[in-house]
């Protein structure tokens, strides 16, 4: 049709027409999930030599909205079809974010709130009507349980179309258990697998660095915490006691069990695993809002320099409102915030600024782990977050698209290190670099031993030769600056391609200075 596609791509397509137009992909973000299925569609409706009806859904309405322009340009960019306002009305048609088009359109995009009660009906009336049908779920392990599964009600009376019907789930990260195994049964078995590994591999997605930045509690709140850790010990315990099936369960499968026995006959053990209950999230929500974040946050992206696009990761409203009051004041009218209580219309705008470069820091709870695409993003901050694996995929998912001029990303993750929940970042993705940083709250300083060890005997040589005060003070700007950057290790050639590229001469010493510490070995 036109269109070049990556060898992983069309590995993936050949799978899914082998399996008859069935099947589940698992991708990293930014890998080209969204040309896969358009392409699918594109060929699947000259084999069949009618008009297929193509159904996304997707499960928010920035997603709608960023698929709405994802296939108009791939409308525009195939032979025959002309210039993008040539593309007939009637063709695309949307669902869902008050948008509430006719669903007899050819691509028809539904936000999951919409398609619930619409979609397998209209899928259904297609089918009777001799029509082929094509339904790419985006995000589809959103759709595995409660009232998301309405969409798929109409899977039982196709037996009589299944030439005819068609579907593509899309995810970065597929369930396993009972929820995928519904999922296949409604979209068919996970056909191919391209994980950020393999992706950095064929040079899919950008290269990336990953930050542990540890933090520290402040002195009550270690004391709350330690406090509540031996109440939770102690009703733990005194549990296992009645029931011992709890020492051997996986910590999801626990809090499913001490849920259920909060409701237990016994009033005692029912007590005990309730108070269990509101202690353990008393103690994640001490942990997501301790205080040395947002102050770490405002250390950092001040290192980080006035040109890089930077998204930050929150849990909470209340703690992103706090560092969007504090960040605003340092930078003014560069800075937006995404969150559920904003509305739907100033979220849209927010994100129309991010993407245009209008502001270049956005601050984000949830609502941006999926539906955002913003390639020229190169940092991520994880403020706070859970340890569930697909939210810290999702996240990275966010900074690791590739496109022009964006050589390598970088994602901070900030924990509290007297904390086991907050468990470090270690994705399983190749050859990225991890470095350990301590935040140094009194100076509102990052320490890495490493780079410290080197910044120290360069400053210790350079007042040796008798550099002037002055310099000295332009040396050690830079190397604050550097403290936070993988810049140090980069080779010899391509930091002397950014000396020449400087666009001033403050970028410029910084690049000379990261050179010097090329002089000096890692350890001493």
């Amino acid at each position: 049709m036109g269109v070049k596609l990556y060898q992983w791509q069309e590995e993936c397509l050949e799978k899914w027409f082998a399996n008859h137009g069935r099947g589940m992909v698992q991708a990293a973000t930014g890998a080209g999930k969204t040309l896969l299925a358009l392409t699918a569609a594109d060929r699947m409706e000259k084999m069949q030599g009618q008009k297929l009806y193509v159904k996304i859904v997707v499960p928010t309405g920035a997603l709608m909205r960023q698929w709405n322009k994802a296939l108009r340009e791939h409308l525009e960019a195939l032979p025959g079809q002309g210039e993008f306002h040539k593309i007939r009305r009637g063709e695309i048609g949307l669902r869902g974010g008050g948008c509430r088009d006719d669903a007899d359109c050819r691509y028809m995009i539904y936000v999951i709130n919409s398609a619930r009660y619409e979609l397998a009906r209209q899928i259904l009336a297609h089918l009777q009507r001799g029509e082929a049908v094509l339904l790419i779920a985006d995000e589809c392990h959103r759709y595995e349980s409660g009232q998301n599964r309405l969409i798929f009600e109409f899977i039982p009376y196709i037996k009589d179309f299944e030439g005819k019907f068609f579907s593509m789930g899309l995810s970065a990260t597929l369930p396993s258990g009972e929820a995928g195994r519904y999922l296949s049964s409604v979209l068919g078995r996970k056909i191919y697998s391209y994980g950020v590994k393999k992706a950095m591999a064929l040079s899919t997605v950008c290269q990336y660095d990953v930050f542990h930045v540890g933090l520290s509690f402040q002195k009550e709140e270690k004391e709350e915490y330690q406090e509540m850790t031996e109440r939770m010990l102690c009703l733990y315990r005194r549990l296992v006691q009645t029931h011992p099936f709890l020492r051997d369960m996986s910590q999801k499968e626990r809090y499913e069990a001490l849920a259920a026995l909060s409701s237990d006959k016994n009033r005692r053990i029912a007590e005990a695993a309730s108070l269990y209950m509101k202690l353990s999230y008393k103690r994640k929500n001490l942990v997501c809002l301790a205080g040395e974040r947002i102050s770490c946050v405002c250390a950092l992206v001040k290192c980080l320099g006035s040109r890089e696009k930077i998204l930050i990761f929150g849990e909470r409203i209340s703690q992103a409102e706090e560092l969007y009051g504090l960040l605003q004041e340092q930078y003014p009218a560069g800075v937006g915030r995404y969150h559920s209580k904003m509305g739907q219309q100033a979220n849209k705008n927010v994100l129309e600024r991010f993407a245009t470069g209008e502001i270049r820091i956005l601050i984000t709870c949830r609502a941006m782990d999926e539906g955002m695409n913003v390639p020229d993003v190169s940092v991520g901050i994880i403020l706070s977050g859970t340890a569930a694996q697909r939210q810290r995929v999702q996240r990275l998912g966010r900074i690791i698209r590739k496109t022009e001029g964006k050589s390598r990303a970088s994602l901070y993750y900030l924990h509290i290190e007297e904390s086991a929940e907050d468990a470090c970042f270690l994705p399983d993705a190749g050859e990225m670099r991890v470095l350990e940083l301590a935040y140094l709250p009194d100076r509102q300083r990052f320490s890495n031993p490493s780079y410290d060890k080197r910044t120290e005997k360069l400053l210790e040589d350079m007042a040796e030769k008798g550099m002037d005060r002055e310099r000295m003070q332009e040396m050690k700007r830079c190397l604050v600056l550097g403290s936070v950057r993988s810049d140090w290790m980069l080779g010899q050639e391509e930091i002397e391609q950014q000396i020449q590229r400087a666009e001033n001469i403050r970028d410029k010493n910084y690049w000379i200075c990261m050179k010097k510490l090329q002089n000096y070995p890692t350890t001493f």
